[in-house]
């Protein structure tokens, strides 16, 4: 059983899976529904046990470790491997992969082809946080686009073009980035070519090539985040999608970005990180603000919602660049967060509009009285959202906060500015939040949602719901039940640094 190969699996099973589905008779959506759900579900049960079984929490090394020769000329590996900062992210695109299946239960139109990109998806999503060769790395990432983009154009709103255009433009012309840099690393200083991410950290680089590698991957990677001012592909997209898309863009999508950040540009380009390092911080404050005056200004719930992820992903990169063990701990943990999050609030939206048939928040108010349940959730995860003591959010910005303060890399009057950025930003957030559950609950325009007989949600979207709050305020409480995970390979990472 220890030879057996478990990543290998676990990658290729959604898509193979997937592949069934265009045999399946054209009539009836039932079967290929609970199929997907099922595929679904025997994935995550696989993760879970890799999790549980075979992976050893204390060890910062890969585990699991699959190497399988594949294009020989090139020295193109299929490499997989998990380690502590891998494994909490894979667990996470199980749960919130499964869960976006059963939440795109109401789709109709060509469920066939819907649930096979889904799964490609969930293949494409699993394979990047498994990669252990840069080249893999990079063909993963491009292999998650082509399904976006097709449930985007196909499934989403009015402007699903623009949107989709513009959300492949963008992230495709991040990816060449990712290539070159690929391939600069795998050809530089050997006679041997490699593109194995363990022998490449070992590798030294010229300050003035590895700056040059760093800016190129940073490039990629602020598009995916996304980071000001490359983030504007984000809100079309989300406005524009099914919320059942939207939830994998929020709650899996996004985290892309900051684990290639931590995984390439911290772990092998550490010295230019450590340049590097006071901007990336810098960014990050300015985004919290910026994105929190953006939400505020925004009509549409899904953009409102799409400029909050903004806005957090602001303290994933201050976590990242105070170079300390709570800060980085603090990044990957506000990274699992807000997908669990994240997740949740656009299947509300999504499951809003579904009744009141607009997401204009001017044209709604009133519906806590015919949607108490949804209202009663709603608030729960808007509250979790501005980092609500006892819930995972408050957890993860309050060790980011306590990093930066005690990093030694940064003068005083730096920290001091950066922490009353972050304060403002904090300060914003319940603004915008609790506005928008004003503008959708409360008020008198409630007279045209008298024609629905049934608003409020059904069992299936409250299960859904039920599934995203128990870890939220799981790990709030108890947060070391998921720190643990990554904790040694955060200080293995940091070990790196010397100032």
């Amino acid at each position: 059983m220890n030879n057996f190969p478990w990543l290998t699996t676990i990658v290729f099973l959604p898509l193979s899976a997937g592949l069934v589905i265009p045999l399946f008779p054209t009539k009836g959506n039932n079967f290929v529904r609970w199929y997907t759900l099922g595929i679904c579900l025997l994935e995550f049960l696989l993760i879970s046990y890799v999790f549980c079984y075979q992976f050893k929490f204390s060890n910062h090394f890969i585990q699991l470790s699959e190497d399988y020769n594949w294009i020989n000329f090139l020295n193109f590996h299929w490499r997989l491997g998990i380690d502590g900062l891998s494994i909490g992210l894979i667990l996470l695109t199980g749960f919130i992969t499964t869960l976006a299946t059963l939440a795109a239960w109401p789709v109709t139109r060509n469920p066939r082809l819907f649930y096979f990109l889904m799964l490609a998806m969930y293949s494409g999503q699993v394979g990047l946080f498994a990669s252990q060769d840069i080249l893999l790395f990079f063909f993963m990432w491009e292999l998650e686009l082509i399904p976006v983009y097709l449930l985007l154009c196909i499934w989403g709103g009015k402007r699903r073009l623009y949107a989709g255009t513009k959300f492949i433009l963008y992230t495709a012309g991040g990816s060449i980035f990712i290539l070159m840099g690929a391939l600069t690393m795998g050809f530089y200083g050997s006679n041997q070519l490699t593109f194995n991410l363990q022998n490449l950290s070992n590798k030294s680089y010229p300050i003035e090539l590895e700056i040059i590698l760093y800016l190129g991957f940073f490039i990629a990677y602020a598009v995916k985040l996304p980071i000001f001012p490359l983030h504007t592909w984000l809100p079309d997209t989300h406005g524009e999608a099914h919320y059942s898309t939207c939830m994998l863009l929020a709650g899996i999508l996004l985290k892309m970005g900051g684990y290639g950040i931590i995984r390439i540009n911290m772990e092998l380009l550490p010295h230019a990180h450590l340049i590097f390092a006071p901007w990336i911080v810098l960014i990050g404050a300015i985004q919290i603000v910026y994105a929190a005056f953006t939400s505020f200004s925004q009509r549409n719930l899904k953009r409102r919602i799409a400029y909050s992820s903004i806005s957090h992903m602001g303290f994933v990169l201050i976590g990242i660049g105070s170079m300390t063990n709570l800060g980085l701990n603090g990044a990957i943990l506000q990274m699992i967060s807000h997908g669990l999050i994240g997740a949740a609030l656009f299947f509300l939206a999504g499951i809003s509009y579904d009744r009141t048939r607009t997401l204009f928040l001017d044209q709604m108010g009133g519906t806590a009285i015919y949607m108490p349940k949804i209202f009663t959730m709603f608030s729960s995860f808007s509250m979790a959202s501005l980092a609500l003591p006892g819930m995972s959010g408050f957890v993860a910005e309050f060790l980011i906060f306590l990093g930066i303060i005690i990093s030694n890399k940064y003068s005083f009057n730096f920290k001091i500015v950066i922490t009353i950025i972050e304060a403002i930003g904090i300060i914003l957030t319940p603004i915008y939040l609790l506005s928008m559950l004003r503008q959708v609950f409360y008020g008198y325009k409630f007279s045209k949602f008298l024609a629905f007989s049934e608003m409020d949600a059904g069992p299936r979207e409250i299960f859904i719901l039920i599934c995203l709050i128990f870890p939220i305020i799981g790990i709030g409480i108890y947060p070391n039940s998921v720190l643990s995970l990554w904790n040694s390979k955060v200080n293995f990472i940091l070990s790196k640094f010397i100032f």
